[in-house]
């Protein structure tokens, strides 16, 4: 027979080792961005992340005037503009490296930038889903322990 903080041991690690797992999934699966930012007057918008060769990015800015500095790694697309009322950018990585996007208001109206960017998942944070994971697994097998002999103090 379970005790109660035996039982109470076990779910809590099933729970943990269940979240570690689906966000270790959906991190491994799932490397876009969906991008929806409104952008105030005077302000700016600044997007910075890592792609891998043939990565397609997408991104559309709507407003009344616009500044865009667009750099990405090589020979890529290189923009440094001014703009008004709507600017649509797409383009496929030509090498592994870091984009970079500053988008700054200069109109008198809000901006509303929106697109896709795919971006190479940082390997801290798989890490840290398998951190999540490896203490559940530690959490479940103390609790089972404890279940099948209490330890001295318990």
């Amino acid at each position: 027979m379970l005790t109660k903080k035996t039982a109470t041991g076990i779910g809590i690690g099933s729970l943990a080792i269940t979240l570690g797992a689906y966000f270790l999934i959906l991190t491994v699966s799932s490397n876009a961005h969906q991008v929806n930012d409104i952008v105030n007057i005077g302000k700016n918008d600044v997007f910075q992340f890592d792609a891998q060769k043939h990565f397609f990015e997408q991104l559309n800015v709507t407003g009344n005037s616009f500044h865009v500095k667009l750099k990405t790694p090589s020979d890529g697309l290189q923009v440094d503009n001014d703009f008004k009322n709507e600017a649509s950018f797409s383009w496929y990585s030509l090498k592994n490296g870091q984009h970079f996007i500053n988008i700054t208001n200069t109109g008198d109206a809000i901006l509303h930038v929106s697109g896709t960017l795919e971006a190479t998942t940082n390997p801290l944070i798989i890490t840290s889903h398998l951190i999540v994971i490896s203490s559940g697994v530690l959490i479940v097998g103390m609790s089972a322990a404890f279940s099948i002999r209490k330890p001295r103090g318990f």
